[in-house]
């Protein structure tokens, strides 16, 4: 499966296959701590077959079955990374416990809803290391 398709698969459940962490921002930037999106959270996306849920975690990592990513929030985009080194990045809105992205492999906007809080990422699940800002899919 290309990389493309697994990091969709994990964020809406789509195919197969996301991580947390917000990136430093200047202060007053729409990733600053005071304006920080509040991502953290038990996710379902609903496909034509299925619900698909994904656990977005605060220590920068999220998971979809056994599949775990890092993500990060630079300005209005959700980049994820999913340990093969590559970012993949998403415009994003996010509007109370509605998701919404867009751009990046999806061919249209996805939705998200958040059903509830994040359960704690086992010690046995380890979270990929972040690749280089420079290593992105597309722009």
């Amino acid at each position: 499966m290309p990389r493309c398709s697994a990091a969709l698969v994990l964020l809406v459940g789509l195919g197969s296959g996301l991580a947390a962490q917000t990136a430093a921002a200047p202060p007053g930037s729409p990733a600053s701590p005071a304006r920080r999106s509040h991502l953290e959270g038990k996710w379902q996306a609903k496909t034509e077959d299925e619900i698909r849920n994904i656990m977005v975690r605060g220590d920068s990592s999220a998971q979809f079955g056994e599949q775990v990513a890092r993500w990060r929030i630079v300005g209005d985009s959700l980049w994820l990374a999913l340990g093969d080194g590559v970012w993949q990045v998403y415009g994003m809105k996010l509007d109370g416990d509605k998701l919404t992205l867009s751009g990046g492999d999806l061919a249209k906007p996805a939705t998200l809803h958040r059903v509830g809080p994040a359960t704690a990422r086992a010690d046995s699940v380890a979270i990929p290391p972040p690749p280089p800002p420079t290593e992105r899919a597309w722009d």
